[in-house]
């Protein structure tokens, strides 16, 4: 009986150290699929995966860690969703100045095609004098100037 409770406890703590033992093998298929293995798979490249560490028995020169490469996508991904957040800002100023030239046009050419102005002021109706006509149209052509004008960009 002791003998066996002997071959017994001698096994179950030797047992550890042959599943260490044992080797693992990653390969992947002509599909891209990884496997994982514990033979090593017939006409397919595969490598030796140490189980303690789960780095192959030849990793690649300057290959980044899997933690590496999910921060570097993350990365990327700031990048591209801040591009994108300039670029509608850039879209939205471009539509305002392109309301904005449209509006100045087309109260200019009211400026110049009408004699009299009427505006309503504090609920009472009155008309623009000559000199307040001349002053919205400085204000409307300086409006256009700046919207309708090409942009320059200063870098």
């Amino acid at each position: 009986m002791k003998s066996r409770s002997l071959i017994l406890a001698l096994a179950v703590t030797l047992a550890p150290g042959f599943a260490v033992g044992e080797s693992v093998y990653k390969w992947t298929d002509e599909n891209g699929v990884t496997h994982f293995g514990d033979r090593q798979p017939v006409g397919a490249r595969a490598e030796s995966v140490n189980v303690r560490t789960g780095r192959g028995s030849n990793p690649q020169a300057g290959e980044p860690s899997p933690q590496e490469s999910v921060e570097a996508l993350e990365g990327r991904q700031q990048d591209e969703a801040e591009r994108q957040r300039v670029a509608a800002v850039e879209e939205a100023r471009q539509k305002q100045r392109a309301a904005n030239c449209e509006a100045a046009n087309t109260n200019l050419r009211i400026l110049n095609s009408t004699s009299r102005i009427r505006v309503e002021e504090d609920g009472e109706a009155r008309y623009l004098t000559p000199a307040e006509i001349e002053e919205k149209r400085n204000s409307f052509q300086q409006i256009a100037d700046e919207s309708c004008s090409p942009e320059t960009t200063t870098q």
